[in-house]
């Protein structure tokens, strides 16, 4: 492996981990579609990307864990555990476009929709997921799609807005459950026969790049106003559902 080549790697390794550090999420889906686009095995660029993701987490999740909303990380870390077995049922059944694509059209439809009617999506979301209950369908889906299509962190995304954590609340409890999920995660690669001596080495020379980038991220999280925060995530999420087509 080339020293240009392992730069080009960390460097967008350090774009993913900024990119979560920053806003919460996103970090998978601004990264593989780059590190695909390299001579990388497959194998070795999904476990990268794991390890930094659960790294970013730990370091968030240290530094935050007073903004988590408990009530909703229990319900849904068990009910994405309950999700799990189903996602991987559902993977022999459903066509792996099919459901990015739908995916894809979602994210961008309810993005626009959030962005155009603040008014009456701050009406609907307050009479509708103040109660933690809601946090069960929403963590079932991240286990399905999380263990099907490595989209875990979609249903949490879209949990957490129509719910109305605030910056720093949604910030932390998305660490949080990337955290339970991550480990799973990465648990579930090693026993899988993923980690390779590459992985190591690679994920080794990305680390002070991940730590830099937590930090950064944090103190950009922290310069965006709370009242334009939420309307940063909505951008997000459509440019998350268009990537998902484009990917497509």
């Amino acid at each position: 492996m080339s020293i240009t080549l392992i730069i080009m790697i960390i460097t967008i390794v350090f774009i993913g981990a900024l990119m979560r550090a920053t806003f919460g999420f996103g970090e998978a889906i601004v990264s593989m579609p780059l590190l695909t686009l390299l001579p990388i095995n497959l194998h070795t660029a999904i476990s990268l990307i794991g390890l930094a993701g659960l790294t970013v987490a730990c370091l968030c999740v240290a530094a935050g864990w007073r903004n988590i909303d408990r009530s909703s990380l229990v319900l849904l870390a068990i009910s994405t555990l309950l999700g799990i077995p189903a996602g991987l049922i559902m993977v022999t059944f459903a066509p792996v476009s099919v459901i990015t694509v739908s995916l894809g059209v979602f994210l961008v439809v309810y993005g626009i929709y959030s962005l155009v009617k603040p008014t009456l999506v701050k009406t609907t979301r307050g009479r509708l997921l103040q109660n933690p209950v809601w946090a069960l369908p929403f963590g079932f889906s991240a286990g399905v799609l999380g263990s099907a299509y490595n989209f875990n962190g979609v249903p949490v995304v879209v949990y957490g807005t129509m719910k109305g954590w605030q910056r720093d609340q949604f910030q932390a409890t998305l660490q949080a459950h990337f955290l339970i999920s991550g480990v799973l995660v990465v648990v579930g690669q090693a026993i899988g026969g993923l980690w390779t001596k590459d992985v190591f080495i690679l994920f080794g020379l990305s680390l002070p790049l991940i730590v830099i980038a937590t930090i950064l991220g944090t103190f950009l999280h922290k310069r965006i106003p709370p009242h334009k925060f939420e309307r940063y995530v909505f951008v997000l999420i459509v440019l998350l559902g268009i990537l998902l087509l484009i990917k497509t």
